[in-house]
């Protein structure tokens, strides 16, 4: 599923992606989706990035699991209770 995004770019750089588009006769979005991939592949080469490692443990929580969903339906309805009350 495609993702909606707004960015502001310098003209020049607008310009050149309207002039890629054109000249390659495909799309904004193919040429920005291409760049970001080839960027990314650059990156992490260059830097040796293994996003599994950095991401690791990020959904690690101090309380079970249970309890955790308990107080997050708790603040879902009743911040959902304030508003529609």
């Amino acid at each position: 599923m495609d993702k909606i995004m707004s960015t502001r770019v310098d003209e020049s750089v607008s310009f050149l992606l309207d002039h890629l588009a054109k000249k390659l006769n495909t799309s904004k979005k193919n040429i920005v989706e291409s760049a970001i991939r080839m960027y990314s592949e650059n990156v992490n080469t260059q830097k040796e990035i293994n996003i599994f490692k950095d991401t690791c443990g990020a959904w690690k929580r101090d309380e079970a699991p249970t309890t955790a969903i308990k107080n997050i339906k708790k603040n879902f309805n009743s911040s959902y209770s304030r508003r529609y009350k």
